[in-house]
């Protein structure tokens, strides 16, 4: 992240963060309610050092069944506090003790029936609550610096862990699509990470050009808190107030097969922003592995942004993101924020 350009000028501070789990807490937010019934045990689960798929792996094997039978919405830190939920199919209705799960680092905090399993993505978005530590900058820039976040967002960038340890994973996607034959669940995490390094790409272009949250002929509009699209349409008093509103965003592509759906200036930047060799072998990728072309919101709000001083070098930051958005993209804005050591 610390390569990325960033939209309100230079760092205002440096601060390290993950010191210890409780200082980086995610709240999934449930994006509907349990029906009360059904053969789906609906838990949800407060963790503490440990990844979603470990988790998940304990509840399979405290109900005694194949690791397909647990889903959840959405993965999570492991160098963290999370809440979310998992699902976990028992279809006799039949459940263990939820007591044998509890511990240091796993504790059930709910439990009902659903009538569904848990989809991925079956989230309204998450809510975080982030201390840094050892925080050096000058308050008065600090505090501007997030109250400009707050009013006009951010560049919608996806996080470090989009990409692997070290980045690795787009020259993962690179070897894949030369021929190297991986995991299904590996394919998906490769697509994904080619996919997000050309986004980045093309909105890099638009930060350095200051238009990150601003129209450019041929705009193609994202619906907030939707994948909604609509456009291009010629620019008016309307579009001006829904996009001052945070209504509607500028979007970027998320490369698949087809034509671009944005045009003119628009069309021209992103193009121009994925012409090097090795965009052009991802992008190649990409089509051949059949993904269509979608679009991404360019800007990200964080709702409900707020911010306290809890000693005189520590900061606690908490706000909202939807669904796919990155904590890290906001701590980015505000300058060199490292983990701290062996919480990479």
């Amino acid at each position: 992240m610390s390569e990325l350009l960033r939209a309100f000028g230079g760092p205002v501070l440096r601060a390290r963060m993950r010191s210890v789990p409780e200082d980086f807490q995610v709240d999934e937010l449930p994006a509907f309610e349990p029906t009360g019934e059904g053969e789906h045990l609906l838990l949800t689960v407060r963790k503490r050092g440990q990844n979603t798929a470990h988790v998940a792996r304990r509840l399979a094997q405290w109900a005694g069944l194949p690791e397909m039978a647990v889903s959840y919405a959405g993965l999570k830190d492991r160098h963290a506090v999370t809440t979310q939920r998992f699902s976990v199919h028992l279809p006799k209705r039949v459940a263990p003790d939820l007591a044998l799960l509890d511990g240091a680092d796993i504790q059930v905090i709910a439990s009902t029936w659903h009538n569904r399993k848990l989809q991925r993505g079956a989230l309204a978005g998450n809510r975080f609550g982030l201390v840094l530590r050892g925080t050096e900058g000058e308050r008065g820039a600090i505090e501007a610096r997030l109250d400009e976040i707050a009013a006009r967002g951010i560049p919608n960038w996806f996080g470090e862990q989009r990409f692997g340890h070290g980045g690795g994973n787009v020259e993962a996607a690179l070897s894949m699509f030369a021929g190297r034959r991986v995991r299904k669940d590996q394919r998906s995490l490769l697509l994904s990470a080619a996919r997000s390094q050309l986004f980045n790409q093309v909105l890099a272009a638009r930060v350095a050009q200051g238009d990150w949250d601003r129209p450019l002929d041929g705009e193609v509009w994202m619906l907030d808190g939707s994948r909604s699209v609509f456009g291009p349409e010629p620019w008016s008093e309307v579009l001006a107030q829904r996009l001052a509103d945070f209504d509607i965003h500028p979007s970027g592509p998320l490369w698949g097969v087809g034509e671009l759906r944005s045009q003119e200036a628009a069309a021209a930047l992103e193009r121009d922003a994925m012409t090097d060799e090795v965009s052009l072998a991802l992008r190649a990728g990409l089509e051949q592995a059949g993904l269509k072309q979608e679009r991404r919101a360019l800007r990200l709000r964080p709702v409900g942004l707020r911010y306290e001083w809890r000693e005189a070098d520590v900061l606690w930051v908490g706000f909202e993101l939807p669904p796919g958005c990155y904590a890290t993209a906001v701590l980015q804005e505000l300058g060199e924020v490292e983990a701290a050591a062996g919480q990479g």
